[in-house]
C-alpha cells in the first residue's frame, strides 16, 4: 500500500539553534532538513540525493551541511552542491513564519533553475565518458552553460556509477538502469550530443583538436573551442602466463560486471590482489552465494595495506574469513593454468597450486595518458590549479597530477573525479564562486557485507596511527601520521562506524587545522572544534 504525501510539515522555531540543523523524518518515508540562521530559515528535502542519507545525521559547519555517509557537501542557505559525490544540489522548499512555528510546503518547490545563456557560441568536448567528464558536462548545464557539448565515448553506455560495480550491482542490490549518472536519457535532457562508441585516436592540444573514429570505422576531424580529456585508466594486467585466458576477467565496466556474475555461478574463484576492486569483488559473490569457493591472493600478509593499518587489515581479513573466503598470502601469481582453451588452476610463486575455474584480475590500474603523451611524465598529466594542459585544455580524473590541498598528486578516487568536474566546468565559465582544488581534500569508502570503511585525506604510511575503537567489531577511528613526532598533524583518517567524527576531522583537515598526535591522544573533541571553527 502506497503512503499518502504529506504536503505540509508545521515546526518549532526554537527546535533549531542558530547556526544549526535539525531534520524531520515523516510518515511517507521523506525527510525534511531545516536550517538556521538567526532568524532566517531555509526547508530542503533531507535525503542526500546521493544514496539517501539523512543530512541531519551529518554535521553543519558554518554554510556547509556535509552528508554522514559519503562527504557530499551542499550549501544550508540555499541547497546549492558544494562538494561531490551527489552530482545535484539539494531541492528546496517554501516556508510560512507562523510566529513561533513554520510551516514547511513540500509541494512548493522553489525553483532554482539558471538561464542557459552563457558562452553560446562556443563548443566544449569532452574525451571520455566517466564522472570526470560527465560532472564537467553536467555542472556547465546547470550553472548556465549555453554553447554545445560533446562528450566523445568508447563505451557502449551513457555514463554511470562505476564504483557500483564491484558493490551494489554485483550483489545484485542495484540494477543497470540505476547506474546511470543524471537518471535516463541524461544526455538528451540536457542538450549534450553524446557519441559512444567512438574512438579517439589523436589529440592536438595546441589545435584544440582530436580525430575520432566511429564504431562504422569512419575518421573525423574535430575542434572545439574548449578541449576536456578525461580519458580515465584501464586495469593492469600482470605479465604472467596465462593472463589471456578464456575464464580472466578484470572489472572497469558494466559489461565486465554482467560477465562476471555470469561464468561465477557454481565456480571455485581465484581473485588476484587485496585491494579495494578485489576485496569488494569477493564481499559481493560471497553474499550472491552461487559461488563454490573464493580464494584471494597478495604479495603481501595483508589486504589494502597501501591505505590501512595492520590492525584495520585484520579486521577485514577476519571477516573474510568468517564468509568462507580464503586467502594465499606472500606470493605472486606465477602461471594460470588452462585446460581445452579456459582456466584449470594457478600456480603461485611459492610454488602453491590452487585449483580453480576462473581468475578475476584486481591488480590496479594504469592511467590512459596514451593520447596526451607527448606533454605526459610518469606521475600522469601535469596541469595547474584550474586542470589547465594549455589555454583552453584541460586534462582531469585519473589521468591528471593535480593540485589538492594535500600537495599535488595523482589520485584515482571518484569523488576526486567529480571534483575535478566541478572545477573544470567553473573554469571555463571564468567563475570564482567554486572551491579550487587546493580547498578540497580526497575521500573515498569501501563497502563490504553491509560494514563500510570511509576514509578521508592522504597518508604516507598508515602504520604511525592513533586507534580508538575496536576493529574487531567495526566500531573505530584512526588517525594517520606521516611521522611520529607528537606535534606533527593528522594528514588522514579512517572510521569503521564513526562517521560524524571522520566528517569534522575532514572539515577540520580541509581548513588547515588537523589536530596533533599530541593533542589526539589528549582527548581533542573533533565534533566541537568543527563546529567552532566554522562559527
Amino acid at each position: 500500500m502506497t503512503k499518502a504525501m504529506i504536503n505540509t510539515v508545521t515546526i518549532n522555531k526554537a527546535d533549531i539553534p542558530s547556526g544549526g540543523m535539525k531534520s524531520y523524518k515523516q510518515d511517507d518515508d521523506s525527510i525534511i532538513l531545516v536550517t538556521r540562521d538567526e532568524d532566517e530559515f531555509s526547508a530542503f528535502d533531507g535525503k542526500c540525493p546521493h544514496a539517501g542519507a539523512d543530512l541531519g545525521d551529518g554535521l553543519r559547519c558554518g554554510n556547509r551541511v556535509i552528508c554522514p555517509w559519503h562527504h557530499a557537501t551542499f550549501d544550508s542557505r540555499d541547497g546549492t552542491l558544494l562538494e561531490p559525490v551527489a552530482t545535484t544540489g539539494l531541492t528546496q522548499y517554501e516556508l510560512t513564519d507562523e510566529g513561533d512555528s513554520l510551516t514547511v510546503h513540500t509541494s512548493a518547490r522553489i525553483d532554482k533553475t539558471v538561464a542557459n545563456d552563457k558562452l553560446a557560441d562556443t563548443h566544449t568536448m569532452i574525451v571520455g565518458g566517466g564522472g570526470a567528464g560527465f560532472m564537467t558536462a553536467n555542472q556547465l548545464r546547470r550553472t548556465g552553460y549555453a554553447g554545445k557539448i560533446t562528450i566523445i565515448s568508447a563505451d557502449d553506455k551513457a555514463p554511470y556509477n562505476r564504483p557500483l560495480l564491484s558493490k551494489m550491482f554485483l550483489t545484485g542490490d542495484m540494477d543497470e538502469q540505476h547506474l546511470m549518472l543524471g537518471g535516463a536519457d541524461w544526455a538528451n535532457k540536457n542538450n549534450i550530443d553524446l557519441r559512444l562508441k567512438h574512438t579517439v585516436s589523436e589529440i592536438l592540444p595546441n589545435e584544440h583538436t582530436i580525430l575520432v573514429k566511429s564504431e562504422d570505422g569512419k575518421h573525423e576531424e574535430q575542434t572545439a573551442d574548449f578541449l576536456v580529456v578525461a580519458t580515465g585508466a584501464e586495469p593492469k594486467i600482470p605479465p604472467f602466463k596465462g593472463s589471456e585466458l578464456n575464464g580472466v576477467y578484470t572489472l572497469r565496466s558494466v559489461n565486465d560486471a554482467k560477465d562476471i556474475k555470469a561464468a561465477s555461478r557454481g565456480k571455485h574463484v581465484v581473485i588476484v590482489g587485496t585491494g579495494f576492486i578485489g576485496m569488494e569483488v569477493a564481499s559481493s559473490l560471497m553474499q550472491v552465494g552461487e559461488i563454490a569457493s573464493i580464494t584471494v591472493v597478495g604479495r603481501s600478509a595483508r589486504v589494502l595495506s597501501h591505505i590501512v593499518s595492520e590492525s584495520i587489515s585484520n579486521a577485514v581479513i577476519d571477516l573474510h574469513k568468517e564468509k568462507g573466503v580464503m586467502f594465499a598470502f606472500g606470493a605472486d601469481v606465477d602461471e594460470i593454468h588452462e585446460e581445452g582453451g579456459n582456466v584449470s588452476g594457478v600456480t603461485l610463486s611459492d610454488g602453491t597450486k590452487i585449483d580453480t575455474d576462473m581468475v578475476i584480475l584486481g591488480t590496479g590500474v594504469t592511467p590512459r595518458t596514451a593520447l596526451l603523451n607527448e606533454v605526459n611524465d610518469p606521475d600522469g598529466v601535469q596541469v595547474n590549479e584550474r586542470l589547465q594542459l594549455r589555454d583552453g585544455v584541460y586534462a582531469l580524473g585519473d589521468i591528471a597530477h593535480a593540485t589538492s590541498q594535500m600537495g599535488r598528486m595523482r589520485i584515482e578516487h571518484w569523488r576526486v573525479a567529480l571534483q575535478h568536474g566541478m572545477v573544470t566546468a567553473a573554469a571555463i565559465l571564468e567563475e570564482d564562486n567554486v572551491n579550487a582544488l587546493e580547498e578540497r581534500i580526497p575521500f573515498f569508502w569501501t563497502a563490504q557485507y553491509g560494514n563500510s570503511l570511509r576514509y578521508s585525506g592522504h597518508a604516507t604510511t598508515h602504520d604511525k596511527g592513533v586507534l580508538f575503537g575496536i576493529p574487531s567489531k567495526f566500531d573505530c577511528i584512526e588517525y594517520y601520521f606521516d611521522d611520529e613526532e607528537e606535534n606533527i598533524r593528522a594528514s588522514a583518517a579512517l572510521s569503521l562506524g564513526r562517521d560524524k567524527e571522520l566528517v569534522a576531522f575532514s572539515e577540520l583537515l580541509r581548513r588547515g587545522h588537523a589536530p596533533t598526535r599530541a593533542q589526539i591522544k589528549a582527548g581533542f573533541d573533533m565534533i566541537d572544534q568543527a563546529h567552532a571553527l566554522s562559527r
